[in-house]
């Protein structure tokens, strides 16, 4: 949804299949980049694990960004600060991952 500011709200999937079921590496991760969250605008950050597969993980960072932003968010995938951030979670946790984006149709403006 947009409001008057031109900004947006997106909430963005980070799903993670590891090779292992600790989640302490998944909560390291997410600490040694949250830096990167300024970066996005992000507003709330959740790490939920699958309850039925323990090696699942999804990140949920909820963002506000200019509607000018989310309108070239293809061109942002390319920037090598996004890149630099995906590999750092394949590297680091070894796992296949996969970034989805929503708008929450149930959020007022």
């Amino acid at each position: 949804m947009s409001n008057d500011d031109g900004k947006v709200r997106r909430v963005l999937f980070l799903k993670v299949t590891l090779p292992t079921s600790d989640p302490s590496h998944v909560v390291s991760m997410v600490q040694a980049t949250a830096p990167f969250y300024g970066l996005l605008g992000g507003t709330k950050i959740r790490i939920l694990q699958n309850v039925d597969d323990k090696a699942q993980f999804i990140q949920e960072i909820e963002y506000e960004t200019h509607e000018a932003f989310e309108v070239n968010r293809q061109r942002i995938a390319s920037d090598l600060r996004v890149q630099t951030y995906v590999q750092a979670w394949k590297t680091v946790l070894g796992g296949v991952i996969n970034l989805e984006v929503y708008e929450d149709l149930t959020a007022k403006d």
